[in-house]
């Protein structure tokens, strides 16, 4: 059986992570917080804690107990268990081959390098050699999707990466604290100025027009500077329920980071039953 692997999150990143994993014939278990706050919700597998169970590019997610998502496994069901026990009762029940952090918090919120065998970091806050083994470059452009195997990926800019032409324009955050209310949906056409949603009464504008890529599900309570959705000017309604390209090379990155951790563990463990033989031998 191949390794199995814990995804830290179950956001559209991690999601990208998950699917090319899977499609590789990896067991993944995703562990997700008991209220997600992803806003491309339609692209996310962690979308099943909310949904109970989401299809996304072939592959059904279900939020599942811990002592569901060992069985799913043993059972070597094609389900991507989600489960959202705290991180450490999830490494001590499963004792994963490899950790996935790709939380994309800017920061690390707990992971460390022995929590397995092989630890990845996505993004900014890791450091590898230290915190991790591995970082993934998560920032757009050149070295997307590589591989970092002394030090860390690049600094967070604050400034979300540029899609269709915008960038600070196409993110909106709350403007208080308070309980956000969704008026638009993911999917819909938006025009500058429009209204896609509130924080406690106060309104919530899109700055462009274009098509709300994400937006963050109803009753959640956010605080000021929240993100809280997300306009695409390419209006492409299709990039709405896709894995981004983005994504998708994140992921790229996370799969040569165990591609070739597997090959030199079976390289130690060639050389070490030649030696064993050698042995033998005399």
């Amino acid at each position: 059986m191949k390794p199995l692997i814990l995804m830290r999150s179950g956001g559209d990143i991690a999601s990208g992570c998950v699917y090319r994993l899977r499609r590789a014939g990896f067991p993944v278990v995703i562990n997700e917080l008991p209220i997600p706050t992803m806003i491309r919700r339609k692209v996310c597998y962690g979308s099943a804690v909310h949904r109970g169970e989401v299809l996304l590019e072939r592959y059904v997610a279900r939020h599942v107990t811990l002592a569901e998502a060992k069985a799913i496994l043993e059972r070597g069901e094609d389900i991507i268990p989600v489960v959202t026990e705290d991180y450490r009762t999830v490494l001590e029940a499963l004792t994963p081959d490899v950790v996935v952090d790709a939380i994309l918090a800017k920061r690390n919120v707990g992971t460390r390098n022995d929590d397995a065998p092989l630890v990845i970091g996505c993004g900014p806050g890791f450091t590898a050699g230290d915190d991790v083994n591995v970082v993934v470059e998560t920032m757009r452009g050149h070295t997307l999707g590589r591989c970092i195997y002394d030090g860390s990926a690049l600094p967070n800019t604050g400034v979300p990466g540029n899609v269709g032409g915008y960038t600070i324009e196409r993110v909106m955050h709350s403007p208080c604290d308070g309980l956000f209310t969704a008026r638009r949906h993911i999917g819909e056409e938006v025009e500058a100025g429009e209204t896609i949603g509130f924080v406690d009464g106060t309104p919530v504008v899109s700055q462009i027009a274009g098509i709300l890529r994400g937006v963050l599900a109803s009753g959640l309570m956010v605080t000021k500077g929240f993100k809280l959705a997300d306009v695409d000017a390419r209006c492409e309604k299709s990039h709405c329920y896709s894995i981004s390209d983005k994504a998708l090379a994140v992921a790229g990155g996370v799969m040569e980071a165990i591609m070739a951790f597997l090959y030199e563990e079976s390289k130690k463990q060639t050389a070490h039953k030649g030696m064993s033989s050698d042995i033998d031998l005399h």
